[in-house]
């Protein structure tokens, strides 16, 4: 049975989807500790089922950005803002492109013209209602089309030794349990299986999305949907209300191109392969020397994405099991290193398990609560992600001027 998608709160909002804070020095998200070198800070908020924004801030800069997320007809969503899932790839090809230019130029290798294709793929399998669902993550690829005197074993190492130079190389290499902290109606309660943060929870974020607005600029490109489906290829499978069902055993694939733009910001187009979604185009850049950037930076895409991908694992279940949550939010912490690279840290990225604490509203009592987070915690990909030893696998070849995304 097809279920409501709810209301289309972003499309109706009047606002970008994408923008840096007015005033981003008042916003009311406290900034984290820093203790490993980059520590951003993301406030998420259930909008409309599907729908979600965020407030993230880097406690490294100080920039804070509010995006928002949305899921496509696989889902009942309304299409209007991009998946979580292409957040953490948007932000982990923006990363790599990072550490692939400031390598190159400490190398002294010239590159003339780049492109990274990057693939990730997720898994779920299982049956949400019996409590057997689980989400998977798989190696990364990567393929980086270089135009460059350089060989193509120089190019390779240059590639590979970027990868593990990024922060995210933290997240995909060993294994990390993600912690967590649980409200139930306002009351702190302990989790189940979820590991548990230690101590008490910060406050309830519900006051830091009250009267945001965008800093003065034109922040209408800063991420675009392209008025086209993906391509279908070998493992499209799933589409309308598909991701919906109890019982899943499938494989979902997000591929995303990286270029540069004039002017240095970071062209990114994502496709949406399975479950079967629109094309969008994101703009990614770092901040400057005067403390601000033109478009959200890498760490603040990935750490946006895995916050998304949790919040939508509470709203699919929640409409799976028919118990409707009221209200649900989180405010998560990722700690890495800056890049080896572009940090000049000389050192392969690293970070700690992700940090979330989680604000659910509902008329169920807290055994649903803990189940709910439980499910939420096992079935989100990009929780997966963090829990398992990932590799990316790297591809060199000639650069494509012929390639349109």
């Amino acid at each position: 049975m097809k279920m409501a998608a709810g209301e289309d709160i972003l499309g109706n909002s009047g606002l970008p989807l994408f923008f840096p804070l007015k005033k981003t020095k008042t916003h009311k998200l406290p900034l984290p500790e820093n203790r490993l070198g980059e520590a951003v800070r993301v406030a998420v908020r259930s909008l409309s089922v599907m729908q979600k924004e965020a407030v993230v801030v880097s406690a490294r800069t100080g920039q804070a950005w509010r995006l928002a997320s949305d899921e496509g007809a696989y889902l009942d969503g309304h299409d209007q803002a991009p998946c979580p899932l292409s957040f953490l790839s948007t932000g982990m090809v923006s990363s790599y492109m990072n550490e692939v230019l400031a390598l190159a130029e400490r190398r002294g290798i010239v590159i003339r013209q780049i492109r990274l294709v990057l693939d990730n793929f997720y898994t779920m399998k299982g049956s949400a209602i019996r409590g057997s669902m689980r989400g998977g993550a798989k190696d990364v690829e990567l393929q980086a089309q270089i135009d460059s005197d350089a060989d193509a074993a120089t190019l390779q190492g240059l590639v590979c030794d970027a990868v593990a130079a990024s922060p995210l190389n933290g997240l995909l290499r060993g294994h990390k349990d993600s912690l967590f902290a649980l409200a139930h109606n306002g009351t702190q309660i302990k989790t189940a299986r979820a590991p548990n943060i230690a101590g008490d929870m910060m406050a309830d974020p519900g006051d830091v999305f009250a009267g945001i607005g965008p800093a003065a600029g034109d922040w209408g490109e800063t991420v675009k949907r392209f008025d086209r489906m993906t391509p279908e290829n070998e493992n499209t499978k799933t589409f309308a209300s598909g991701s919906l069902a109890d019982r899943q055993d499938r494989l979902l694939h997000v591929r995303v191109h990286c270029t540069l733009l004039p002017d240095g910001q970071k062209e990114i187009v994502q496709y949406l392969y399975n479950p079967h979604g629109s094309v969008f185009r994101f703009r990614s850049d770092e901040v400057g020397a005067d403390g601000t950037s033109r478009a959200p930076d890498a760490l603040s895409y990935a750490a946006a994405g895995i916050g998304f991908c949790f919040m939508t694992q509470f709203g699919r279940y929640a409409k799976i099991v028919r118990k409707p949550l009221s209200e649900y939010r989180i405010v998560q912490d990722l700690h890495t290193s800056r890049g080896g690279a572009s940090g000049d840290t000389g050192s392969a990225g690293a970070a700690d398990p992700v940090e979330t604490h989680v604000y659910l509203f509902s008329e169920q009592n807290d055994v649903f609560a803990r189940q709910a987070l439980d499910m939420a915690e096992q079935t989100c990909f990009l929780h997966a992600l963090c829990k398992a030893d990932l590799k990316a696998r790297v591809r060199i070849s000639g650069y494509d001027a012929t390639l349109t995304p």
